[in-house]
């Protein structure tokens, strides 16, 4: 069975064709620039030359358009014809509390995406197009949605519920969500399965550490709290966004600045994180390579960064009645030995302790801890399209 991935942001579109016999990717792709000028797509079908190819791209229809035609190329594609594939998986960033699993999408399930667009504006909205394109092109193919926030449906009232007047919740459901859950669900499997435990007993503590950035507290296999909340924004220090911090802040810097809400929202999602402290980038390479030189604001930017990841370990372990593994995926997660050294630098009282060499590895699964660690610690690549053609596949079985 062949299993098509679609991920939809606001001006480009990620896409994966999948063979689930085998779990193996047949082919992958970009579309860039949606509604700019400069669009393009990216094409390339495994075992086959990769091919680019510049042309104006309206919208999500005519992007979808160029992937069907690419799949199906004589020369470039993958497959014959689009009757090969048998689902369409798309993901979306927010479910609010509708969903808390995966589901086929009809009608209800739109509306329900549409209702939660007002608290996740940057995100629904594309995710809603690239649908509704995917519909109108493939009509008799049976379309999923994966949500980003459903892992996390399983947190307790206590771990979601802000210390606000409870009628906002009642009435705007301002609470906890949580994102990245795709890619937590994905790697806490995987690490289930390195560890020889079975899933629904599996204690883990996730970090994913890209550009934004979360920590997952596992228990039993669920989500039981989670480091982003009501937006993304909330929690660790990240590329550009500034994670924790006093709200008292927000109006003060306000009315020093002279700012208005949005200039507030833009100045914390944008200007904040790693390069707001650094002053240099929100790419870590830049900043690592600009510590090596000695700067000292790139210096202190990755020290506070390891600092936020380090103080969440330490209480996500107060959650748990003991962690199996702490699991590191995603870009910088993934690929940075310096960082993943310098976060579990002092969590040897927790008996966290890794090893040199093992950690000398990037993208790959393995376990990086030293022989006499209390705790396991893993690196797992994540692979959130691979988790969402498997819910995807689950489904229309």
């Amino acid at each position: 069975m062949k299993i098509l991935v679609i991920n939809c942001g606001s001006s480009s579109l990620k896409y994966q064709l999948i063979d689930m016999t085998d779990e193996s990717i047949m082919a992958k792709g970009l579309v860039e620039r949606i509604g700019i000028e400069g669009a393009r797509i990216k094409h390339e079908t495994i075992g086959k030359e990769k091919k680019v190819t510049e042309c104006p791209i309206e919208d999500h229809k005519k992007a979808l358009k160029l992937v069907m035609d690419s799949l199906i190329d004589a020369e470039y594609g993958a497959i014959k014809s689009l009757d090969e594939i048998a689902a369409v998986g798309h993901r979306v960033v927010h479910g609010g509390e509708s969903f808390s699993k995966s589901v086929i999408i009809d009608e209800d399930v739109m509306k329900a995406i549409e209702e939660n667009v007002e608290i996740a504006p940057l995100h629904n909205p594309p995710n809603i197009m690239g649908i509704r394109a995917c519909q109108k092109l493939l009509p008799k193919i049976k379309q999923v949605v994966v949500f980003d926030t459903a892992y996390h449906q399983t947190m307790p009232d206590e771990s979601y519920i802000y210390a606000l007047p409870y009628e906002y919740y009642e009435k705007y459901k301002v609470r906890r969500y949580g994102f990245h859950g795709t890619s937590h669900a994905y790697v806490a499997h995987r690490a289930a399965e390195m560890l020889d435990i079975d899933f629904d007993k599996v204690n883990l503590i996730t970090c994913h550490l890209g550009n934004g950035a979360s920590l997952t507290a596992i228990k039993g296999g669920k989500s039981i709290d989670t480091s982003m909340g009501f937006t993304p924004l909330e929690g660790l220090i990240m590329g550009t966004r500034s994670g924790d911090l006093d709200p008292a802040i927000l109006p003060y810097i306000m009315q020093k600045e002279n700012l208005n809400s949005d200039e507030m929202n833009n100045v914390l999602n944008k200007n904040s994180g790693v390069y707001g402290i650094s002053g240099v980038s929100s790419d870590f390479r830049d900043i690592e390579e600009a510590q090596e030189k000695g700067n000292k604001r790139a210096d202190l930017a990755l020290r506070a960064y390891a600092h936020r990841v380090r103080k969440y370990i330490g209480a996500y372990f107060t959650e748990l009645d003991h962690v199996d593994g702490i699991v590191f995926t995603a870009g910088l997660g993934e690929n940075s030995p310096e960082m993943r050294e310098s976060i579990c630098k002092g969590l040897e009282i927790l008996g966290i302790k890794i090893d040199t060499q093992k950690n000398n590895v990037r993208g790959k699964d393995t376990v990086i801890s030293a022989d006499d660690s209390k705790v396991k610690v893993l690196v797992i690549p994540t692979n959130e399209e691979l988790m969402i053609a498997r819910d995807t596949l689950k489904l229309v079985k």
